[in-house]
């Protein structure tokens, strides 16, 4: 299965495992609750999903890497007790606690939540020694003398033996104890996650073009070369670090992330051309509705390639615009909500204005860092946060510059702040619409109802940005080419998303709307 069918896989088990009856019981006990065995090549996004699953379940996540352990750790260290059998007493070996056990029951103290995933990686590679504490924990859910608490669900990982030369082989006892999913690289799923954590264009384009190279190991007389999704994504980040600092991105830096000279070359010298066709189809200026002739009969004459990177070079663009307006959407929803939090307490006049209002931000700022410590705050939570707590902190600063003491002078001051942000919110959502039309007039201008035009729209379909955007927004053109232009097996699917789409297009504008104190 690919990596999208093994997370909705792992919260459906969340889902069934937690599910409790008319009593409180547990419907599925939990010796009956078998441990998840992700076998998959390394680099290939296991934990990422573990981690993502447990926040969309809410629920806590204790991760160990068990290969860092040895047994002493995992089972707990041994001490000597007194103790009288027969009316004689005997010295007897007990067990301190498992460090792993310790850190689910310190997770339930820290969080709150007493119901989570206990992850335990490269499960297939641990010492001798301590195999038969693994073979116990799958069977049993037990380290050492200690049982992992009701409630709390284990997953493990591995790599198969070809991909890790320490793998020992599972038995059929074991195997027959736990649920394996064998997960396999998948270019298209994986897509759809790299325009969610915004993967720079080229490597997306590239990797659109030379799909081949998306994962790659082979085992040469010079060793293992490998590309790997963890490889493209770690370079996607260097990459726009390095556009911000001016710095080079040539085929050393890229050979230090996709470990393969043939593959780092070959993207190294498509990164400059993409560079190349930016610069010469003035992406920027054709997304403001300015774009020439000459642009429009240079691209419908290039080759395929340089076609589907130009089109890349407009989908990263409108990507990130769609990003941005969706945080800002976020961002001013959880400022309403806040200020209407504010608005309650200035009704108690314990405090000032702007000091009721600073500690609401401090009150964010400690929610905000224990859910990080916890691994329940994901990065878009956090942007949206810190950029409310920013608004929040910097009103405290002008009602205590203006000395606006008095609640009412005070809340309505902050309120026609805040309508400033709404229109803003307003102004960035124009502008995010006319790039899109923009866009599809230039797609049209250069291919008119072709294979091209089909690729831009099935990629806004896909892209969750900018399906929430026109979700939300509207964008007359998508609907027109979507139903024009869509024909395969997928066609029904995604004209339903389009009806949906459409439907929703009038409520997302009235709940823009209802934004009043």
């Amino acid at each position: 299965m690919n990596i999208k069918n093994a997370k909705e896989e792992i919260e459906n088990t969340v889902r069934a495992y937690l599910q409790r009856d008319e009593n409180g019981n547990y419907r599925i006990p939990a010796i009956r609750q078998r441990p998840l065995l992700l076998m998959g090549p390394p680099g290939v996004g296991k934990t990422q999903i573990i981690e993502q699953a447990a926040r969309e379940c809410g629920v806590a996540l204790v991760a160990y890497t068990i290969t860092h352990h040895t047994r002493q750790s995992a089972v707990g260290l041994p001490f000597i007790i007194k103790k009288t059998y027969d009316g004689r007493e005997h010295s007897v070996t007990e067990y301190t606690m498992s460090e792993i056990i310790a850190s689910v029951y310190d997770k339930m103290e820290s969080t709150g939540l007493k119901e989570g995933i206990l992850f335990i990686d490269e499960i297939n590679c641990v010492s001798e020694t301590l195999a038969p504490t693994m073979l116990q924990f799958l069977q049993g859910k037990t380290f050492g003398n200690q049982k992992v608490p009701e409630g709390w669900i284990i997953v493990t990982a591995g790599n198969p033996p070809e991909y890790n030369r320490s793998v020992r082989e599972f038995d059929i006892v074991t195997l027959d104890r736990v649920r394996k999913m064998d997960i396999e690289p998948d270019f298209a799923v994986w897509k759809e996650y790299a325009y969610r954590q915004s993967i720079h264009g080229a490597v997306l384009s590239y990797l659109e073009i030379r799909k081949e190279n998306f994962y790659r190991i082979e085992t040469t007389p010079d060793g293992i070369l490998f590309a790997t999704a963890r490889g493209w994504e770690d370079l996607s980040e260097m990459i726009g670090v390095c556009e911000t600092l001016s710095l080079p991105v040539g085929q050393e830096l890229v050979l230090q992330y996709i470990q393969n000279p043939a593959v780092a070359k070959d993207f190294a010298n498509y990164y400059e051309l993409y560079n190349k066709y930016r610069d010469d189809y003035r992406v920027d200026e054709i997304l403001n509705g300015h774009f020439s002739d000459e642009a429009v009969n240079k691209l419908r004459l290039a080759p395929f390639d340089e076609k589907l990177s130009v089109i890349g070079l407009l989908l990263s663009k409108l990507n990130e615009s769609c990003r941005q307006a969706y945080l800002t959407d976020r961002y001013t929803e959880a400022l309403f909500e806040k200020l209407k939090e504010w608005k309650a307490l200035l009704s108690d006049a314990k405090d000032t204005p702007d000091g009721s209002l600073r500690q609401l931000a401090q009150k964010e700022e400690d929610t905000l860092a224990l859910r990080k410590e916890n691994g329940q705050a994901g990065g878009e939570e956090e942007t949206v946060t810190r950029r409310f707590i920013h608004t929040l902190e910097d009103y405290a600063e002008v009602l205590k510059m203006a000395d606006l003491r008095e609640a009412d002078a005070a809340f309505a001051f902050v309120k026609g702040c805040f309508g400033e942000e709404t229109a803003k919110r307003k102004e960035e959502i124009a502008s995010v619409s006319a790039a899109l039309e923009h866009a599809f007039a230039f797609m049209t201008a250069a291919f008119g109802e072709s294979q091209e035009m089909v690729v831009f729209v099935t990629e806004l379909t896909v892209n969750f940005y900018t399906a929430k955007f026109i979700l939300e927004n509207g964008c007359d053109p998508y609907y027109v080419y979507n139903k024009g232009l869509l024909f395969s097996d997928r066609q029904e699917g995604i004209l339903k998303e389009i009806d949906s789409l459409r439907d929703a297009q009038s409520d997302g504008e009235q709940d823009r709307n209802r934004m009043e104190f």
